[in-house]
């Protein structure tokens, strides 16, 4: 009797103590989620429907081919056995790719100038990250967007520097405060070197823009050689106008990346109903002929140059024409996308957790929810444009990155799935509790043990009673927000070496100060 109604005092210390042991710091393989976990639960394609886009594509690309590529990209694809038709259009034999394909890199590792974010893309181990090209700020003032700055995005890679289940930064919005377009990269490159010692995506908006970037690189990585022993950068890359287009200067800047030891996300982003088939699995079909002309290209100027299979459709709301990134079918794809990078056993990455919600909403939340849980069950490696995304690409928000880690953490929760161990189905827990014990699990050996290793918390998210949340005066989802937002930036600092940022902000013209 006793036992079954104990006092508020014990009630109390017993939410303490297991509040406690939440607080405690974990190691890192026993927290209950972490980056590279194995995904691959999900399959929208049958194995059926894998092979009949794996055919679709080779059929594309000998009898399709591509248009439109630089002269330098016609000798290396012709020297390694394309065919240059009198149309123009490199032509891909069949023997060409699966050559290429035997050669391409797998289990590659994209590093981080701290070792610990280094990440293994291999089979279906899942990353979360950022990506993007928004051209506006979501400002929750005024419910209005602004233009996006350089500050923003130095900001932007502070805040996920300290979000545990974004893996990854790359550039997800456009410095319109600086209008040199060489200028505007070298911006983009340092905002994202400053702010993180994550793995770093950049672009290059012109072919001019490689060598003094990689002149940056070097100086912060301490050399040339240091850099290509590690290199903590990678070159997002649209190599491709669909459909089945090469875009001449992205190509010369391959180039230049790959010879310069800068792994390659080779991107194919058609619009079905678009740019790209409207049938989901054409569209997937395009994409991976597209990806496997980049794949040859790649493995044409370096065999076994690091690449990551960018097959990154997405889907128009055929009602309008314009983009839907928030919608079902934008989770289908990126799954099938997964599906096919597996398929190859090629490192693969995919656009997911975008949405078309114009602030973080609810209607962000769902959308990011679903297909961020979609993409991480198929088991794609990099998940791309995970979080803070809002207007269909439009717009990023400072509050919808930090909810969106809590978005991450329930994500990959999921993908984790259930582990159905001896410890875990040991009966002799639940035999404690039902023959003349408590009645209950809280506060048993069992449930103390697992509370921190198999369960995940929201930092943000509320899980208080309405009694307790009057208590505490209503808190509202986006004041929480905004608070953890202010508290990283109040701490977070950058992290060059004072030197190297002084010589850096002495021979490029950065906006941002530090």
């Amino acid at each position: 009797m006793n036992d079954q109604t104990a006092s508020p005092s014990r009630r109390a210390g017993g939410r303490a103590a297991r509040q406690a042991l939440r607080a405690a710091p974990l190691a890192e393989d026993l927290r209950p989620i972490r980056p590279g976990l194995e995904g691959g639960w999900y399959k929208p394609l049958t194995d059926a429907g894998v092979q009949r886009i794996h055919q679709g594509a080779l059929d594309a690309l000998e009898q399709i081919g591509l248009a439109n590529a630089p002269a330098s990209g016609v000798e290396i694809l012709t020297g390694a056995g394309a065919i240059l038709g009198d149309d123009g259009r490199i032509r891909f034999p069949r023997a060409l790719v699966e050559d290429m394909l035997a050669i391409a890199a797998r289990d590659i590792t994209l590093f981080a100038r701290d070792p610990k974010h280094d990440m293994h893309l291999s089979g279906s181990k899942v990353h979360f990250g950022t990506a993007g090209a928004a051209v506006h700020v979501v400002d929750l003032e005024t419910n209005d967007y602004r233009d996006s700055t350089s500050k923003d995005l130095y900001d932007a890679a502070k805040i996920v520097d300290n979000l545990d289940n974004v893996h990854f930064f790359q550039r997800m919005m456009v410095c319109r405060d600086v209008t040199d377009l060489v200028d505007m990269d070298m911006n983009t490159l340092y905002a994202c070197l400053s702010g993180t010692t994550k793995h770093v995506g950049t672009s290059f908006s012109d072919p001019i823009s490689v060598a003094p970037g990689f002149e940056m690189l070097h100086m912060v990585a301490g050399g040339e050689a240091e850099w290509r022993a590690r290199p903590f950068v990678s070159n997002s890359n649209c190599f491709v106008v669909p459909p089945m287009k090469f875009a001449e200067e992205s190509c010369i800047t391959m180039e230049a990346c790959v010879r310069a030891g800068m792994p390659m996300l080779l991107l194919s982003a058609g619009q079905a109903g678009a740019t790209a088939p409207a049938s989901i699995a054409l569209a997937i079909t395009q994409a991976v002929a597209e990806c496997l002309a980049g794949v040859v290209y790649v493995n044409a100027i370096q065999p076994g140059a690091p690449a990551i299979f960018g097959t990154w459709p997405f889907v128009s709301d055929l009602r309008t024409g314009s983009m839907s990134g928030g919608s079902a079918e934008q989770g289908l794809l990126t799954a099938g996308c997964a599906q096919m990078h597996r398929f190859y056993g090629l490192p693969g990455g995919a656009a997911g957790g975008m949405t078309d919600s114009k602030l973080p909403d609810m209607q962000c939340g769902w959308e990011q929810g679903i297909i961020n849980v979609m993409a991480g069950l198929a088991g794609l490696n990099m998940v791309y444009e995970s979080v803070g995304m809002q207007a269909s690409l439009l717009g990023f928000s400072f509050e919808s990155l930090i909810l969106g880690d809590d978005i991450l953490g329930q994500a990959q929760r999921a993908v984790r799935g259930i582990e159905v161990t001896e410890d875990k189905m040991d009966l002799d827990v639940m035999k404690a509790v039902c023959l003349g014990g408590p009645g209950h699990y809280l506060g048993s050996e069992q449930t103390m043990s697992l509370m921190q290793t198999d369960y995940v918390y929201p930092t943000v998210g509320n899980r208080m009673s309405p009694k307790e949340w009057n208590e505490a005066q209503k808190p509202m989802l986006l004041d929480g927000a905004r608070a953890r937002m202010g508290a990283i930036l109040r701490e977070a600092r950058c992290v060059i070496d004072p030197a190297i940022d002084a010589a850096i902000r002495e021979k490029f013209n950065i906006a941002f100060a530090a």
